[in-house]
């Protein structure tokens, strides 16, 4: 799981058909994370918005976790941080 800021969001509006009604987040991953990712594109079901840190999931845990067996997703929010204390 990683920790990154929400920064801005992506609208697709022809997408697999099992994507339709997915919200698209960009989130830059924090540094301290050594994922070696800068920034991803994330499916957000729970509705986090920009400027807020949030919790990722990727590979098989982001379609699990997010009633998304089916589609084509390979990181999702999956949590909103509430104290970002030490983040940046």
């Amino acid at each position: 799981m990683l920790i990154g800021k929400v920064t801005g969001s992506v609208v697709s509006t022809r997408k697999s058909e099992n994507l339709v009604g997915s919200k698209f987040m960009i989130i830059d991953v924090q540094d301290h994370m050594g994922s070696g990712q800068k920034q991803l594109v994330a499916v957000d079901k729970i509705g986090a918005g920009i400027g807020e840190y949030v919790l990722v999931a990727q590979g098989s845990a982001a379609r699990i976790g997010n009633g998304l067996e089916n589609a084509p997703v390979d990181a999702a929010v999956v949590g909103i941080i509430d104290d970002g204390t030490g983040l940046e």
